[in-house]
């Protein structure tokens, strides 16, 4: 696996340069060779990296359903990734993950409904969020 290019990749998410780090993450997940048992774990918890990515990505251009849809699968695949990641804090990376799971199943409620009368567009809702995003933190 290149090492290197999984820094890169997890520090282009954690600005927020979501695009980029799927690129980045994807060739790293397209390194491992998929013949190998062994590494059949690593390259689910890669792909679950890669959709991370994605997921944020679709966020940050007001795709909701493509960002809920995505999150959710990343999510998945990132359970146990703590024996492919150890040096990573993944509980903490869940339990951001799992609030903004919850705040993008209520903004798609709040994406059916009227505000003061107008109609509001995913991106009115998700755009208006304080929430922070995610990182993907190195264990202390």
């Amino acid at each position: 696996m290149q090492r290197n290019s999984l820094r890169h990749g997890v520090a282009l998410f954690n600005r927020a340069h979501f695009f980029d780090a799927h690129e980045v993450l994807e060739d790293v997940w397209r390194s491992v060779p998929r013949d190998c048992t062994s590494r059949r774990h690593l390259r689910l918890h890669l792909q679950g990296l890669v959709q991370l990515a994605v997921a944020f990505h679709h966020q940050s251009t007001g795709n909701h359903v493509g960002a809920r849809s995505v999150l959710e699968r990343a999510m998945r695949n990132l359970n146990g990734a703590d024996s492919s990641f150890p040096d990573l804090d993944l509980e903490r990376l869940r339990a951001e993950l799992e609030i903004w799971r919850q705040h993008l199943d209520d903004s798609k409620g709040a994406s059916e409904k009227k505000l003061h009368g107008r109609d509001v567009r995913r991106h009115d809702v998700l755009k208006s969020s304080a929430l922070p995003l995610p990182k993907i933190m190195r264990r202390r």
